[in-house]
């Protein structure tokens, strides 16, 4: 007998959208996203480069399903972290000044040969899929988003990393002219964030290259960031320009900065309190509904094994 074990996010079969209403929905995105193109994605191209195939909205991935509506795009899009463009949280003004044409993301490390490839090259080697994640901030607060992207594996497998490879260190651009945050002397810039290996290759982790059925805005960390959804939303790197592969755990942004509150690992837990708040319960943007806080996220049936030999490890925050 073929018995189906239900992935712990998933919703039951009958709360479904059904498939007419989706794609329906899905058409006024995709008309909306033409329009929106020019002024908040600084020219993006919505369509390949090559032929009229569009590449938002991309087909969503059913494998990944919410148990909670998604976070309207009015509420999401003008609450954001991005220290960069400043410490408010309606950086969307000064985030339209990143410049994401042309966009560079280089390979190196322990890596069969370093390369560099724009963006929109990356894009057209690999399928696009949308996938509904939640996102869980580490000030408590949480959204459940729509990304579009491809998974971080097929990055790790165009890299081809050598057997010596057992982290990933994700890095942001720096342009002090572009970014005021950035000229805070204080923080240690460029941002920078890391995964082991095996996170890396866990099917959940992200890469970004939009959200709503349209390509990623500015204040999302266009045009290219890391989602990694069991893990507290700083461990989700926007705006990337490098992916190294190193021996060595990297020392990463925040927890160069405040080790004490930042750790390395960073993965979810509503028992583990930061040093300053609980992380019990978070706030729904949008809602403003407080929610208990699920250990991992709750994506803990995909990604707890990952940690198994690690309990000596300061695991969560």
């Amino acid at each position: 007998m073929l018995i189906k074990r239900k992935r712990g996010w998933e919703i039951p079969e009958h709360l479904v959208t059904p498939e007419a209403v989706f794609l329906n929905r899905r058409t006024l995105i995709g008309g909306a996203a033409g329009l929106a193109a020019g002024s908040l994605l600084g020219g993006r191209a919505v369509r390949a480069a090559t032929g009229d195939q569009p590449l938002y909205p991309a087909p969503q991935n059913p494998a990944y399903a919410l148990d909670r509506p998604l976070t309207p795009e009015r509420f999401s899009a003008d609450y954001n972290n991005f220290y960069e463009f400043g410490t408010s949280k309606t950086v969307l003004p000064a985030a339209n000044a990143l410049k994401t044409q042309p966009w560079t993301l280089k390979i190196d490390g322990l890596v069969e040969k370093p390369f560099e490839i724009g963006v929109d090259d990356l894009i057209r080697k690999v399928d696009l899929e949308e996938r509904l994640y939640r996102h869980r901030c580490v000030e408590a607060w949480s959204m459940a988003v729509p990304w579009t992207g491809f998974p971080l594996s097929k990055l790790v497998a165009l890299a081809k990393p050598t057997s010596g490879a057992k982290y990933i260190r994700f890095e942001t651009f720096m342009d002090k002219a572009m970014a005021p945050g950035q000229r805070a002397f204080f923080y240690p810039w460029p941002y920078t964030e890391g995964l082991t290996l095996a996170e890396a290759g866990n099917d959940l982790a992200f890469m970004v290259t939009g959200i709503y059925g349209k390509p990623l805005p500015n204040q999302f960390g266009a045009p290219i960031r890391v989602a990694v959804p069991w893990k507290y939303g700083f461990k989700s790197a926007k705006s990337l320009v490098k992916v190294s592969f190193t021996a060595d755990r990297p020392k990463t942004f925040w927890e160069g900065l405040q080790a004490s509150e930042y750790g390395f690992w960073a993965n979810v837990n509503p028992a583990v309190p930061h040093p300053r708040w609980s992380q019990a319960s978070e706030r729904v943007l949008g809602t403003d509904q407080r929610v208990p806080t699920l250990i991992y996220n709750g994506y803990g049936e995909q990604v707890a094994g990952l940690y198994k030999g690690l309990e000596g490890e300061r695991l969560f925050v």
